[in-house]
């Protein structure tokens, strides 16, 4: 590979450099929302309820599973952000080495669990009767692309971490464009279903990535590699694994909690199931912002870390609060005083409409508060702190939010936006947790 400039974010400016390197990372970030969405909104619009709960409920799914690989990726992402803020490219090479290597093994044995218990995975969440098969048969069409699934965000951690954050994007666009026209063939034509739009997402997801491979072989790297890199290295994987698996662990269980909502949510019928499946694609958008910010935070404070500018990197997590909050502020306006409008876009069943809406108005909480908590774990992660992030996700999710919903859900008359409260609440008490973290990581570097 031919050699270019290292992107650097250790001098000059911080707040302009790192909202140009977020930008891409919140379009990416949209388009992979969108073709997720694509996929509800089609069925929601050609096909019935049960089919809008199955896709709701499988892609929850696969959601927590690809939450997984975004969380090994992540410790690709700070390795190769601080050997370049360390100026050792080399070493950020064979990080990549190493890191394929480990996801080959890891796609291998993920696509063949996922296939083989799909179904009693689909009975785990309480699919309801009506959208059962729909579900299975999603979750295993969807499984049998996880090559691609894992393809997309090794890529995507492979160029943050180099300050390149708009490959990611050019990768994300084909996939969402391909996605589109095999929803509007398959299920808009064809009337497939849940069936048509997985089949969809999967060929979307391989023509992605083999046109990104492609476009990734003509452009120049900030170090030489070569499939000779591709290798195991006993020390090299194990340090990507002591970053990422905290960080995926945190992930998946953190997922695992809003799987058990959602299958609390579906014991009480296929209504409140696709309801609440539209608002979560919903919050999917309203969310991009902060999770933009997380992204970028991770690797501008990686190579800022890794160059030892500490007040440099502080600044930067404030700058990104900043930033964030402005945008969350305006979130939390449209999510809570016009989530009909919101909803109708994904769906035709007045039921199911104002259940979204419902359950869409705790979350408009909650974008008040995750400008605070995506920008500290962006934070924490660039710092190589991933063993705090993943226990402060794990006390969020089992020791409040889920707690709280399943509580809430014993009340009589229990609504969906009461049982929804349970994210905002377990926000605060993550923030708290991060507040006090951060005053502990300041003090011992001073």
């Amino acid at each position: 590979m031919m050699k270019k400039q290292v992107t650097t974010f250790t001098e000059g400016p911080i707040l302009m450099p790192l909202i140009r390197f977020a930008l891409p990372v919140l379009a990416a970030l949209f388009l992979q929302t969108m073709y997720g969405a694509v996929d509800l909104l089609v069925v929601g619009q050609y096909s019935n309820a049960g089919e809008v709960s199955a896709v709701s409920t499988g892609s929850q799914l696969m959601n927590s599973l690809t939450v997984v690989v975004t969380g090994l990726s992540m410790g690709i992402t700070i390795m190769i952000g601080q050997y370049i803020g360390q100026k050792r490219p080399e070493k950020a090479a064979q990080t990549i080495g190493n890191g394929i290597s480990l996801f080959l093994v890891v796609t291998v044995m993920m696509t063949i669990g996922i296939i083989a218990l799909a179904g009693p995975l689909a009975a785990l969440l309480q699919a309801p009767e009506e959208a059962f098969d729909s579900t299975v048969a999603y979750i295993r069409i969807c499984a049998s692309g996880f090559l691609f699934i894992v393809g997309y965000n090794l890529l995507g951690s492979i160029f943050r971490g180099i300050g390149d954050s708009k490959m990611p994007l050019i990768t994300v666009a084909i996939a969402c464009v391909v996605n589109i026209f095999g929803d509007l063939l398959l299920v808009a034509v064809f009337k497939m279903g849940a069936a048509g739009a997985a089949i969809a997402t999967v060929a979307a997801q391989a023509i992605s990535v083999v046109l990104s491979l492609i476009i990734i072989a003509k452009r120049p790297l900030p170090f030489t590699f070569s499939l000779k890199a591709i290798r195991f290295e006993g020390k090299m994987i194990k340090k990507i694994l002591g970053l990422g698996t905290p960080v995926a662990l945190q992930d998946l269980l953190v997922s695992i909690s809003f799987l058990v909502i959602m299958a609390i949510v579906n014991a009480m019928g296929v209504i409140a199931s696709a309801g609440v499946g539209v608002a979560e694609k919903l919050c999917g958008f309203i969310m991009l912002v902060p999770s933009a910010f997380m992204q970028s935070m991770s690797a501008f404070v990686a190579q800022n870390v890794g160059a030892g500018k500490w007040d440099r990197a502080r600044k930067t997590l404030w700058y990104g609060v900043g930033a964030s909050a402005a945008v969350g502020v305006m979130m939390f306006y449209v999510s809570f005083f016009h989530g009909d409008l919101l909803s109708g876009l994904f769906a035709k069943d007045a039921q199911v409409i104002a259940a979204s809406v419902d359950y869409l108005r705790s979350y408009a909480i909650d974008t008040l508060l995750t400008s605070f908590l995506f920008c500290f774990i962006g934070y924490f992660n660039g710092c190589g702190k991933t063993f705090f992030v993943m226990i402060q996700g794990l006390v969020g999710a089992f020791l409040v939010r889920i707690p709280v919903a399943f509580l809430i859900s014993r009340i009589s008359g229990a609504t969906l936006f009461m049982i929804g409260l349970a994210t905002p609440s377990s926000t605060i008490v993550q923030i708290v947790l991060c507040m006090v973290y951060y005053v502990i990581v300041n003090r011992k570097n001073k």
